[in-house]
């Protein structure tokens, strides 16, 4: 069963975001980046995001993993209890979040401590897939987006599995950037002749060595791609 890509115009991707009034900076502007270029680099650099939806009335955070057609500028994920209720209310706005933490800042005085971060929340009507052919694109986007390589070595999902399967895609037209690097920011005031300690201190997140399953057989070595992901690769 191969995954076909779904009959969608590519458009160059802009430049810019536009902004709305969702995603407008209003505070701590100088934080904030309208390019698409940096939505992308946070995009691909992890793949967990958190989808904001109402639910029943109730507002709920789901995470799962996702993944992303850049060509097409579409966001795919997992919509497991979410994906139902916006079956059952249509053209509901949802909002995705993903963050990566790249530091904690220790500043002098406490109400100068902070996070060095890179963020992006994306505003959008989310679209169930249903149709074969872009459900199984969708789905290859996903899994290679996580674990590269992976959907050509494993088995591909049955019709029955794909019958089950609830996934959602959400344009990348309406999103919001916000970045924070660099030390504490209180050297020059008062604060800064405390003789107290301050800097920051990274943090990262990487892959470890694969831990086979202890059910394999013997002689199943971890895959060449696997393999390739090192213990470096950012997650």
């Amino acid at each position: 069963m191969e995954a076909q890509q779904p009959n969608q115009h590519i458009q160059p991707a802009p430049a810019e975001l536009a902004p709305t009034e969702r995603t407008r900076h209003r505070r701590l502007r100088e934080q904030g980046s309208a390019l698409v270029s940096d939505l992308d680099g946070i995009l691909r650099d992890g793949f967990v995001c958190h989808l904001g939806v109402t639910v029943d009335g109730t507002p709920m955070v789901v995470p799962t993993v996702y993944g992303v057609d850049f060509d097409r500028r579409t966001l795919y994920l997992h919509g497991s209890v979410a994906s139902r209720s916006l079956v059952r209310a249509p053209r509901a706005t949802v909002c995705v979040t993903v963050t990566h933490i790249d530091g904690l800042v220790l500043a002098r005085s406490v109400f100068e401590h902070g996070v060095n971060y890179r963020s992006a929340m994306i505003y959008a009507v989310p679209r169930q897939v249903t149709e074969e052919d872009e459900l199984l694109h969708g789905l290859r986007i996903l899994t290679e987006h996580c674990a590269p390589g992976q959907w050509d070595y494993a088995r591909r999902p049955s019709a029955k599995e794909l019958a089950a399967t609830s996934l959602l895609a959400l344009p990348l037209d309406e999103a919001s950037v916000k970045t924070a690097s660099g030390p504490p920011q209180d050297a020059d005031g008062p604060d800064g002749r405390l003789g107290l300690w301050a800097g920051v201190v990274p943090v990262h997140t990487r892959l470890g060595a694969p831990e086979s399953d202890p059910a394999l057989p013997e002689g199943i070595a971890v895959p060449d791609h696997v393999t390739a992901w090192g213990t470096g690769r950012a997650g």
